[in-house]
């Protein structure tokens, strides 16, 4: 196989693919808006968390008190439950109202992709 192609590969798994979404038919889609503080906030929760889990990892390599690891992933869960709930706000008031205002006939897709997402982010 082609360097070229393994590379292409190894990205397709990395972070930044798993963040990109493509619909079928287009370029990758974006944020229809994103407030600079929304985002600010989000950035700092997500830099705080980074150091939460590197802290976890620490933890288990000290091997500290279970309770007192199962308390910190919590509270690590908590804060990514609270960047979903931001991210899911942003989005419902922006990208799927601009979408549905925009393309009424296409309002069910739009409805059934929603769906879908607060299913997932509900587990």
């Amino acid at each position: 196989m082609p360097r070229e192609q393994v590379k292409n590969r190894q990205r397709a798994g990395s972070p930044e693919a798993a963040n990109r979404s493509r619909s079928l038919d287009g370029p990758p889609k974006k944020a229809s808006a994103v407030t600079p503080e929304t985002k600010a906030a989000n950035i700092r929760r997500l830099r705080r968390l980074e150091g939460q889990i590197r802290g976890l990892q620490r933890m288990v390599e000290e091997d500290r008190y279970c309770p007192d690891i199962m308390v910190q992933i919590s509270a690590a869960q908590e804060a990514l439950r609270t960047v979903g709930r931001e991210l899911m706000r942003n989005h419902l008031r922006h990208c799927v109202t601009k979408s549905v205002i925009e393309n009424p006939d296409q309002a069910n897709p739009v409805f059934n992709e929603l769906l879908e997402l607060i299913y997932k982010h509900s587990r």
